[in-house]
This record gives structure tokens, sequence and C-alpha cells, in this order.
């Protein structure tokens, strides 16, 4: 089965070394919960409002070993008034036998406003 694996950071600014750092520590928690490994992902779909862009976020993915030959794209997200600010998203496609509801989404930071109801925050 394809499923996709969603999560979301926030970083203080728009700033190289903390959108790198939150895009590793965002993507690699997505992987350990959902024991992904990298033959197995068909792509990975970055986005960050448009106040960020000090640096395409999926260069974090190019330090994680296996993960070379695996495509990524990065994306400017919807500029909607009043929305989160200082956001990096992230969808990995992946192959796996979890189902639905078993994928472990991944929200940090100020991004648990996004999806309250999947993180223990509503």
């Amino acid at each position: 089965m394809i499923r996709a694996i969603r999560g979301a950071a926030t970083v203080d600014r728009n700033d190289e070394h903390q959108i790198i750092k939150a895009a590793e520590v965002l993507v690699l928690e997505m992987i350990e919960k959902n024991s992904v490994i990298p033959e197995e992902v068909v792509s990975v779909l970055f986005s960050m409002t448009a106040d960020l862009n000090a640096v395409f976020p999926a260069k974090a993915l190019r330090s994680f070993e296996g993960w070379e030959y695996v495509p990524v794209m990065c994306m400017q997200e919807i500029p909607v008034a009043g929305s989160l600010e200082k956001c990096i998203r992230v969808m990995i496609t992946v192959q796996t036998s979890l189902s639905q509801k078993e994928i472990k989404h991944v929200y940090q930071g100020q991004a648990v406003v996004l999806r309250p109801d999947l993180t223990g925050k509503a």
C-alpha cells in the first residue's frame, strides 16, 4: 500500500541553519515513528511559508545515509492570511504495510496547532 506521512515544524527566524536543523529533526522523527526505509520512499514534498526562503529544506535529507536517490521537491505554501508563520511542512509518500490509522504524523513546535487531533493536543 502507498501511504503519506505528514509532518510540520516551525522555526524562530528565516535562517539557513534553523531551517535545515528543524527539517532534519522533523523528518528523523517521522522516519523513526513509522519505520521508514529509503528504498520504500516514493517521494518527499516540502513546503514552507512565504516568510522562509533562506534555504531549500530538502537539503536536510541529503545528509541522510541511503536517501541520495529519493526524489525530493520544495515549494511555497499558499499564503493564507492569518495562517501559521515560519512553518515547514513535509509529506513523505511511502510503500508500507501500516494502515491509515497506524501512520504516525509528526507536528513539532508551534505546528502542533495544525492538527491537534493527531498530536494529542486537542
